[in-house]
């Protein structure tokens, strides 16, 4: 009976255990403040920014006006974006949401990347744009959406937008991050610093190097 005791408290103790460390509770925790501005001139903790006190709060560090301003376009890629993030909206820290605002050229993508810690979902305010994913078994989700449409982006995923329609393109993006990040393939293959070594990507790509050293030069880079 003791042998048979003893097995059933072990399957019910590892039980408990799979249950416990696979539940929300070791997700990010709620904030335990009404808010917590994050003070940027301070060194960046494992998780956000240090609170700035509360006497220097103001009703500023809430409001922001960056996503209404078109920006520039005249560029590689024929886009802008606009972070509405923690580093440029310091209300958000601890909140885990930020916005951003991306401008199309007609013609502009918004070259293959990802965020590495977020989901996306967007809005097209303006035109028509190609939105497309790639998921882990190499398989690409895309379409062309228009006006009011909206897509999502599943975290961590490698995707793309490109404006397909015959005038300028805006869409709206939201992320469950303060600080999505964003990992540009591109400038992150090609113009990196230091560079990675051109028979690397060469053998990458099954290219000449020459091939590499052109795409280099493109972004600066050799």
């Amino acid at each position: 009976m003791a042998t048979i005791r003893s097995s059933t408290f072990f399957l019910i103790f590892s039980r408990v255990v799979v249950v416990f460390f696979t539940s929300p509770c070791f997700s990010d925790p709620d904030a335990l403040q009404d808010f917590c501005v994050a003070d940027l001139n301070a060194a960046t903790s494992v998780n956000g920014f240090p609170c700035k006190p509360d006497s220097q709060v103001s009703s500023s560090d809430f409001f922001f006006s960056g996503l209404s301003m078109e920006g520039n376009t005249a560029n590689l890629f024929g886009v802008n974006v606009t972070a509405g993030n923690v580093l440029s909206f310091p209300g958000l820290n601890t909140l885990g949401i930020s916005m951003n605002r991306v401008d199309y050229a007609p013609g502009g993508v918004n070259p293959l990347h990802s965020h590495p810690r977020a989901t996306e979902a967007g809005v097209i305010i303006l035109g028509e744009v190609l939105v497309g994913f790639i998921t882990t078994r190499n398989v690409l989700y895309s379409k062309v959406l228009k006006t009011g449409e909206m897509f999502v982006i599943p975290k961590g995923l490698v995707h793309f937008q490109k404006n397909v329609g015959p005038g300028k393109a805006l869409t709206l993006t939201a992320f469950n991050s303060q600080n999505p990040g964003a990992v540009i393939l591109p400038t992150n293959l090609f113009a990196s610093n230091p560079t990675i070594p051109n028979e690397i990507l060469a053998k990458n790509f099954q290219v000449d190097e020459t091939v590499i050293t052109g795409i280099k030069s493109k972004f600066g880079s050799s």
